[in-house]
């Protein structure tokens, strides 16, 4: 029971590796106040502050917070393709959400005296591009955020990290990627699989456990089967 008595917000967790963090975090004793798009509207700043307000309301001391709300996306949206208002909800949902949530509860945190930890789900393409532009930035935004927060929030007793998963197993993340696309990203996997949200999940309670990560803030953990290790591109077999 790794986070035994922790209250635990959780956004995105209608499916996917959402899903999958908020079941592990249960499992692992914490009560999880479970978001996503029917509870919430992340695309706009005052739905943002909403579930936050919910999320300390209902469990009364948040001690996590994991952001995994993110809009589908089409694979192959290329600077060309993308119309300015998928750019606009990508970066408000991902990266605006993900700051304004942070704020308003590490605000209750350092005001209740809790020793709480954040925790943002970024991805690879926050450092490989992969034609999708809005996607990619809002990642990369994410993954300096999460940073600035440990830095600032340190001393306060509160850790900050984040996990980038790699091909992972009924994320439901892309629309259009044919059955090819999927076996050819597999084989680019050193490990030689996709991985499941289980997998992500469970190093995601790693982190979020006090003593098993006591020391570790400011860090972006790769979940990815070593998919990172090389350019990951599906023009290189």
């Amino acid at each position: 029971m790794l986070l035994e008595g922790d209250n635990a917000l959780v956004t995105g967790a209608g499916n996917g590796i959402g899903r999958g963090i908020a079941d592990a975090l249960e499992k692992e004793g914490a009560k999880v106040f479970r978001a996503d798009l029917a509870q919430a509207d992340l695309s706009r700043p005052e739905g943002a502050a909403k579930l936050a307000e919910e999320a300390i309301r209902a469990l009364k001391k948040v001690s996590i917070y994991v952001h995994c709300a993110s809009p589908r996306r089409q694979e192959s949206q290329t600077i060309k393709d993308v119309k300015f208002e998928e750019w606009r909800e990508m970066l408000a949902v991902n990266l605006d959400a993900a700051f304004l949530i942070s704020q308003k509860l590490s605000r209750h945190m350092i005001a209740e005296g809790v020793k709480g930890r954040i925790l943002l789900i970024t991805s690879l393409h926050a450092e490989s591009p992969r034609n999708l532009p809005h996607y990619s930035a809002a990642k990369a935004g994410e993954t300096m955020l999460v940073k600035e927060m440990a830095k600032a929030l340190g001393p306060h007793g509160i850790r900050v990290n984040a996990v980038s998963p790699g091909v992972i197993e009924a994320a439901n993340a892309y629309g259009d990627r044919s059955e090819a696309d999927e076996l050819r990203t597999a084989r680019l996997v050193p490990l030689g699989y996709k991985g499941h949200p289980s997998d992500v999940a469970r190093m995601v309670a790693v982190l979020l456990n006090d003593e098993l990560s006591a020391y570790v803030t400011g860090a972006n953990v790769r979940v990815d089967g070593g998919l990172g290790v090389h350019s990951w591109s599906f023009d290189h077999e």
